[in-house]
């Protein structure tokens, strides 16, 4: 197995979360795992891109045109980090406005379920997972969730990401 990812989104948007998760998803599966972050302008809500690649790979970053799996928090992001995706990537962004990607708008589904906006990374990510696109099934995500995730969000995040695995499905 074989995947490079990005993450990008804005500061404060879950970005290292959802790296943290896919990295320890990929080792808790015996899958050679680098992850990487650029924090940048990360505190004062500026672009923040993570890659992660899943195998035996030996340095931690993504050449441009690399990328099988893009994960866009922002849909402003996307002319921002897109050129690190391969031509046939799976690209999900949230966003309401439909493109060359699977769109999901993920801030009005976590206002829906009465969730933080920041929930709408992770309905980002359980639709991804649920796409089959992903190096890992959902449901290795979800046993992830509750470990890392602080005492008083993991009910909510659980909610968020099986969210946006349901919406998934047609």
């Amino acid at each position: 197995m074989k995947q490079q990812l990005i993450i990008s989104g804005r500061g404060g948007q879950g970005v290292l979360t959802l790296t943290r998760l896919l990295a320890q998803a990929a080792a808790a599966g015996g899958l050679e795992v680098i992850s990487s972050e650029t924090h940048g302008m990360a505190q004062r809500g500026g672009a923040v891109i993570s890659m992660v690649k899943v195998g035996p790979f030996r340095g931690p970053l993504i050449a441009a045109g690399q990328a099988d799996l893009g994960l866009f928090l922002q849909a402003a992001n996307l002319p921002v980090h897109g050129f690190y995706l391969k031509t046939g990537a799976a690209v999900f962004v949230n966003t309401s406005v439909p493109g060359d990607y699977v769109s999901l708008d993920a801030l009005k589904l976590a206002a829906g379920l009465g969730l933080s906006p920041v929930s709408a990374n992770l309905i980002l990510l359980g639709l991804a997972a649920a796409s089959g696109r992903l190096f890992c099934p959902h449901q290795a995500l979800a046993s992830l969730i509750p470990e890392i995730a602080p005492t008083r969000f993991r009910e909510a995040n659980l909610k968020a990401f099986l969210a946006g695995v349901q919406a998934a499905t047609p």
